[in-house]
């Protein structure tokens, strides 16, 4: 399903964060959100992930503005979404068990079924998409070990796959590259990639300008409690239709 802000609207207090923010990622795309730190891009996702609740306007999933429904049916909703913050945070647990958290809350079967399911289904080991998604990362062969003895990017790297592994329609991304190393940051990148490709569409907030070049088919700039412009992603780098874009991108806005 498309999801959507529909000209929204949020702040703390009296100071506002957007003031009629628009955009739309479709299934199977990846939807890059730039701009400089403090600008609002996790309070974006936050909406966008059914966390809060915007002051006005509206976030629709397949069309339907999902604070105007029932909160079991907002549930539901959120259920189909997945979301990765800048910072892993893991149970002190096997890598297996955390990648399969997600899956468990969302589809509560019993250890039985989940084997019986699997072995249907030709994946005998009896875990089904939580090592199908450490696969994606690269952490299948860990998946037994305890995640407290991963790396920081290892770790980030299993907190995607928690997100990936019950199949979300959505998936939000908070920076999750931001202190990782490069060798992780390309795998989580063709991760990202691979998400896609399965008809994942897949919200990024980054202040790397590069790696939205390099993995995301559109862009949306926001600034000044506004996305000033979104498009695909060649030509916001080469053709801005907003000044501010271009000066954001070539490093003459400070803030």
């Amino acid at each position: 399903m498309t999801l959507t802000a529909d000209d929204v609207h949020h702040g703390y207090g009296t100071d506002p964060v957007f003031e009629g923010v628009s955009l739309t990622v479709a299934p199977g795309e990846v939807l890059a959100i730039i701009g400089p730190s403090g600008v609002g891009k996790s309070t974006l996702l936050r909406l966008l992930a059914l966390f809060d609740e915007p002051d006005g306007g509206a976030i629709e999933f397949g069309g339907e503005a999902v604070w105007d429904v029932s909160e079991r049916k907002r549930l539901d909703y959120r259920r189909r979404i997945g979301m990765v913050f800048q910072e892993a945070s893991l149970f002190d647990a096997s890598v297996r068990r955390n990648a399969e958290y997600g899956l468990r809350v969302r589809k509560p079967w019993s250890d039985r079924l989940r084997h019986e399911l699997a072995t249907l289904v030709g994946r005998t080991n009896g875990t089904g998409d939580a090592i199908d998604a450490l696969e994606t990362v690269g952490l299948r062969e860990k998946a037994e070990q305890d995640a407290a003895s991963l790396s920081g990017g290892e770790a980030q790297r299993v907190a995607f796959a928690r997100a990936l592994a019950y199949d979300p329609e959505m998936l939000l991304l908070d920076e999750p590259t931001s202190d990782l190393d490069p060798r992780n940051t390309a795998v989580l990148e063709d991760a990202v990639l691979e998400a896609r490709n399965r008809g994942i569409g897949v919200v990024i907030a980054t202040h790397d300008m590069h790696q939205a070049e390099r993995i995301a088919d559109r862009v949306a700039v926001l600034l000044e409690n506004q996305i000033i412009e979104v498009g695909e992603t060649e030509r916001i780098f080469e053709m801005p239709r907003d000044d501010r874009t271009r000066k954001f991108i070539d490093g003459e806005l400070i803030y």
